[in-house]
């Protein structure tokens, strides 16, 4: 299959699944074997695809989050949403930081390890849509912090491939009483900074297996997670008001046991 359509192929994947709790890692990793796609350059190409995902969240709320930007110095409140955010974004930030190595070297390396973190993911979002306590926070952009802190610790679950970092930012959020939408909402604000430093850390591990023959299809991979990426983010606030976290949790159990059935049939 030609290069070109390999890269429509994962950008798709990964604006897809990047903002839903269904790991776009997993599904990344998962297309990449299916496609038989060697290792190196396409696992450096997935990680600067991110960035054109990053952006979609950047275009959507560019509004909300450049009147954040310019109040910092006047407003208590935007100061406060900055605050929730690092501190929410620093567990996640350390403990890449220290198992960067580990987790590319030995986690990544087990398709089964993803397969079985969506199955299991699956029906733990089950139970979160069914018995997720009542929610008294409403607003993603006024959390309190020690909520920010244990949505922050949630997210570092999400180191383990298959587990999706939406979906620990999500199940962190509703656990400590966030109502679902601004459970989603939040995850949005905290990937620009957690996937903007993975994308940077990986970059530079990586700058060496990149080269300017394939900076047309890291471009055209880019493009595509941008555009998919913001349409699923415009539609996915109402969507899991009116559906909840079911339909994710059943994509997540369908594409494990499917996972485990090919690993199977193949000998891996």
């Amino acid at each position: 299959m030609s290069d070109w359509i390999n890269a429509i192929i994962l950008g798709v994947v990964e604006g897809l699944t990047e903002f839903i709790p269904v790991s776009s890692t997993g599904h990344l990793l998962l297309t990449k074997m299916l496609l038989g796609l060697p290792d190196g350059f396409w696992d450096t190409f997935a990680v600067l695809i991110q960035l054109g995902a990053i952006l979609a969240i950047v275009a959507l709320y560019f509004g909300r989050l450049w009147q954040v930007l310019i109040t910092l110095p006047t407003r208590a409140e935007s100061r406060r949403f900055a605050l929730s955010v690092l501190i929410a974004f620093i567990p996640g930030a350390i403990a890449g930081l220290l198992l960067h190595d580990i987790i590319k070297t030995v986690l990544f390396e087990s398709p089964r390890l993803i397969c079985w973190s969506l199955i299991i993911g699956g029906f733990v979002f089950f139970a979160l849509d069914r018995w997720a306590p009542k929610p008294t926070e409403s607003d993603a952009m006024n959390l309190p912090l020690v909520t920010s802190l244990v949505i922050g610790l949630f997210q570092c679950l999400a180191l383990v491939p298959g587990v999706s970092r939406s979906g620990a930012t999500i199940l962190g959020s509703m656990l400590m009483r966030v109502e679902k939408r601004a459970a989603a909402e939040f995850s949005f604000f905290l990937a620009i900074p957690i996937m903007a430093g993975a994308f940077a850390l990986d970059a530079w591990k990586n700058r060496h297996a990149i080269s300017m023959d394939q900076a047309g299809i890291i471009a055209l991979g880019f493009g595509v997670s941008f555009v998919v990426g913001f349409i699923v983010v415009r539609t996915l606030l109402d969507f899991v008001s009116k559906r909840g976290f079911a339909p994710f949790a059943w994509w997540r159990i369908v594409v494990g046991v499917g996972g485990l059935v090919f690993l199977t049939m193949t000998g891996r």
